[in-house]
């Protein structure tokens, strides 16, 4: 049975690889046109296209997903986002499903893919974690992000959680970001990618319901960012916990 599910597994993570290709390049065109527009208004247009693509994508591999608590978003209002990251298929769930425009903080590596590059850069802040320079830099980017009205998605683990436990702990530059711009803090908590996209199978993807939680806003008023990164800590780790056994 293992080995069929493992066969299955494979050829089904090979599926959705090439249908990632395939719809990719049917909205490549269209997404490229937010860049001949003003940059709010052509990030908005940017993450609908988005949006609909990995809507799409995700259906069409078994993992459609629904979305809990959009209304913890106040019209008018921009926060920073932060995620819990399980696995590569977190990206796909999370900036697309953010309301309005938001750019996400990522690898500056991945810009470098040919074609692909040109989309990934349009929706990020891109960071070099190496290079102390190019993280005093991304930081100015963030601040000027929200700055303009828009939110900022970041996954305060840094990297995809590799442990036992169902956070790893934060870094704490969001935390941070949001006590210098005074913007309060979504908390969102991921659950099924984990089990869909397991971090110890290599070329590996099961069908599984994805469910994205946005959780009410936290304030960043008076509070320091270190306060801040426990208390949104604390509230992802038990809404990780609490929605992970309730489906």
């Amino acid at each position: 049975m293992n080995l069929v599910k493992n066969i299955f597994a494979r050829l089904w993570a090979l599926w959705a690889i090439i249908l990632f290709i395939l719809t990719f390049f049917i909205i490549f065109i269209p997404s490229m046109l937010s860049y001949l527009m003003e940059d709010y208004k052509g990030q908005i247009y940017f993450m609908n296209v988005s949006r609909i693509w990995m809507k799409s994508w995700l259906w069409m591999i078994g993992c459609p997903p629904t979305i809990h608590g959009l209304e913890n978003f106040q019209k008018g209002k921009n926060y920073i986002v932060t995620f819990n990251h399980n696995a590569l298929l977190d990206p796909t769930i999370s900036a697309p499903f953010i309301p309005e425009a938001n750019k996400t903080i990522a690898k500056a590596s991945f810009s470098k893919v040919p074609i692909f590059g040109w989309f990934y850069a349009r929706g990020s802040v891109l960071i070099d974690r190496k290079n102390d320079q190019s993280r005093r830099r991304s930081y100015e980017a963030m601040k000027n992000v929200l700055l303009t009205g828009m939110n900022m998605c970041i996954y305060p683990e840094g990297t995809r959680n590799r442990t036992k436990e169902p956070l790893k702990s934060f870094h704490d530059g969001a935390f941070k970001l949001a006590v210098d711009t005074k913007k309060d803090i979504i908390p969102a908590v991921i659950i099924g990618t984990k089990k869909a996209l397991p971090i110890n199978k290599f070329f590996y993807l099961v069908p599984t319901r994805l469910n994205l939680y946005f959780l009410p806003p936290v304030s960043s008023e008076n509070i320091t960012s270190a306060e801040l990164k426990q208390k949104v800590f604390d509230i992802m780790k038990d809404a990780f916990i609490k929605k992970g056994t309730s489906i």
